[in-house]
């Protein structure tokens, strides 16, 4: 099932829709791309990321569970890469600049051992350093918010926003059948005391 997207009226949600077909076709060739390359270099996954206009761009790259985010443009160079440890496979990664703030941020998707998506991030302030970026997990969400949660989340960037979804459990479900839709959550990007946040912005259920 795609990911639904808020819009004000049916005329908007088609324009994603079309929107959505379009940058999914762009996604597939472009990671197509970057497999063949990192099967050269020996890595599981490999992806450059950049926005035009933007001085900072990043390199993404994953090997025998590690995970390395090389920025690029920098005025310090001798604290990269960020070096990372996964329990998973990275599935692919992404470039914005979600807060409008003038710096890019760099979102990372694993998929780990039990089929539900972590989200790896960091975002340039300016060209002098990399912050990391937090999402809470379910277990830190309000309880209204987890209800009916069972894992298999999956986590995007959508239209500029950060957007996790998962299905939902009624009492009865069993693991492999959920009976009760699906939860959507889209995120902000606000700053923290020693990081960036990803909080709550909208949530609808389908």
């Amino acid at each position: 099932m795609p990911f639904l997207f808020t819009g004000n009226q049916t005329h908007s949600m088609k324009k994603l829709l079309i929107s959505l077909l379009l940058s999914s076709l762009a996604l597939t060739s472009t990671t197509v791309l970057a497999k063949t390359k990192a099967d050269i270099n020996g890595a599981s996954f490999s992806k450059k990321l950049h926005l035009r206009g933007f001085k900072v761009s990043f390199q993404v790259t994953s090997k025998d569970n590690k995970l390395y985010i090389t920025p690029f443009g920098m005025t310090r160079k001798d604290k990269y890469p960020i070096e990372v440890s996964i329990d998973g496979q990275v599935i692919d990664a992404d470039i914005g600049d979600v807060n409008a703030n003038g710096s890019p941020e760099v979102y990372v998707y694993v998929k780990n051992s039990k089929g539900s998506d972590v989200l790896i991030a960091y975002a340039a302030n300016g060209t002098s350093s990399i912050t990391p970026i937090y999402l809470p997990t379910m277990a830190d969400q309000d309880a209204n918010l987890s209800k009916g949660y069972r894992g298999h989340e999956e986590i995007r960037m959508v239209e500029n926003n950060i957007v996790r979804r998962f299905p939902i459990y009624k009492d009865t479900d069993t693991d492999d059948k959920p009976t009760g839709g699906w939860r959507q959550m889209q995120y902000k990007l606000t700053q923290g005391e020693a990081s960036w946040i990803l909080k709550l912005d909208k949530m609808l259920e389908f």
